[in-house]
């Protein structure tokens, strides 16, 4: 559910961007800003679940509760949506009750434990909708999610290695407008050919403390695919008229990153901003490999 996952980004970025700061006792319980945190997330909650039921799924004719295997479509980059979707979610509501004073461990696994369930949710919905179907594959990409959020907060206090996502528009989305957008905006969300996710690594939190080594500088691996027209393979027209044939490529990314949580700032709209933007990769020289094309080289990718 491609419109989804930004949806759940965006309601999660409005609940940390006001409760980014940790509080000066983050282990000490402040009963109203866990009543605040508890009340929003609720409350956008009911208000996404609500949204995507009028605007998206009541559409569509309803069925029985199924399952379907959609494990292949667009080159597994949607189940590595739904990976990032997960963490980055969890993240965002971690720090919500950092921000509330709730302690670390339990922070962790009620925000992890919060971006699945979210996500479950939608599975559900899916599941009833004559258009898709609950998807195994799903869960298990949330979970995995959900898993590596969960394993770097219990074992280092920190992320040291993040999700991130990157869009750069594609030439393909103007073939199939309606399945991969008919504005930028769109093709955004839709467009899985102009979409790549990273795992972004922080070197220096995994070194000595006294090297020197910028504690902000990340390394990158990316992942993305283009040429791709539909979801298992390319229609060889639409609405009638002939497509162009494109070969559908796989396509890996190494380049550098900045990690903006690491980044020094006594400003708390900075901070604040920091923590918004950490799922967010940032253009940078990069290396792609493909099958296609071998071994490219991009001044600046994003």
């Amino acid at each position: 559910m491609k419109r989804l996952k930004l949806v759940i980004l965006l309601f999660s970025i409005i609940t940390i961007s006001v409760k980014a700061q940790y509080v000066s006792r983050p282990d000490t319980i402040y009963k109203h800003r866990l009543r605040t945190t508890v009340i929003t997330g609720g409350a956008l909650y009911g208000a996404t679940m609500t949204t995507l039921w009028y605007l998206w799924y009541n559409d569509y004719a309803h069925t029985r509760f199924h399952w379907i295997n959609d494990n292949a479509e667009w080159m597994h980059l949607d189940k590595i949506g739904h990976i990032t979707t997960v963490y980055v979610s969890s993240g965002y509501m971690y720090e919500a009750l950092r921000w509330s004073g709730v302690d670390n461990t339990k922070a962790t696994l009620y925000g992890a434990l919060t971006g699945w369930g979210f996500m479950a949710s939608v599975e559900f919905l899916d599941g009833l909708s004559a258009e898709w179907g609950a998807s195994w594959g799903d869960i298990i990409a949330n979970t995995t999610g959900a898993a590596l959020f969960v394993s770097q907060q219990l074992l280092w206090k920190e992320q040291r290695i993040r999700l991130k996502f990157s869009y750069s528009p594609s030439p393909y989305a103007q073939y199939r407008p309606d399945l991969l957008g008919s504005n930028h905006w769109q093709r955004s969300i839709k467009d899985y050919n102009g979409q790549t996710y990273w795992l972004s690594t922080n070197i220096s939190s995994f070194i000595t403390t006294n090297s020197k080594f910028p504690k902000w500088l990340n390394v990158a691996v990316g992942y993305g695919g283009k040429g791709m027209l539909g979801a298992y393979s390319n229609p060889p027209e639409y609405n009638g008229k002939p497509l162009p044939e494109f070969n559908r490529v796989q396509q890996y990314y190494l380049s550098l990153d900045v990690d903006w949580t690491r980044i020094k700032s006594n400003s708390v709209i900075l901070k604040t901003i920091f923590k918004v933007l950490s799922f967010v990769k940032l253009p940078f020289p990069a290396l792609e490999y493909n099958k296609e094309d071998g071994l490219v080289g991009h001044w600046m990718f994003f």
